[in-house]
């Protein structure tokens, strides 16, 4: 993957992000490094939707929590584009265990600890892709050029 690599990313701002009022400043984080929102939803994941969702992790001790905590409240759901999108939101949200995510990040400045991070990010192309597919259909996806582009991103 070259440097000027547009992405696509799924983010899903968890239901401590919403409980807790920062869907505004979350989105707002990746909207000022540049990305843009392709499509976005406010919805309940259901259990068979966080289980496929969190497939991989079925067998280790932490799936049902997983599961359990994605399904107790509202989250936001998102497609985020941009060039290297998926490393760019990696970067925005912090460690995984917001104990150790940097200040300036989404987790070092809004969370305290791993089960309580606030937003999760697809972490490679092909979970991107798989994870964007789960939520929203291709006619979700809105496709359109912002008048700032060119100044967001060289030609």
């Amino acid at each position: 993957m070259g440097s000027a690599t547009t992405e696509r990313t799924l983010i899903i701002l968890k239901p401590d992000a919403v409980q807790r009022g920062l869907v505004g400043p979350i989105i707002e984080r990746f909207e000022r490094r540049g990305l843009k929102i392709v499509a976005m939803r406010l919805m309940h994941i259901d259990r068979d939707l966080a289980e496929s969702h969190y497939g991989v992790h079925r067998s280790r001790p932490f799936f049902e929590g997983l599961v359990s905590y994605i399904t107790s409240a509202p989250v936001v759901v998102a497609v985020l584009e941009g060039r290297n999108a998926i490393s760019v939101v990696r970067t925005t949200m912090g460690a995984t265990n917001a104990a150790e995510a940097a200040p300036g990040t989404i987790r070092g400045d809004f969370a305290l600890e791993i089960g309580r991070n606030l937003v999760h990010g697809s972490d490679s192309e092909q979970s991107a892709s798989d994870e964007i597919a789960l939520y929203f259909k291709a006619e979700d996806i809105v496709v359109y050029g912002r008048a700032i582009d060119p100044w967001v991103t060289e030609a």
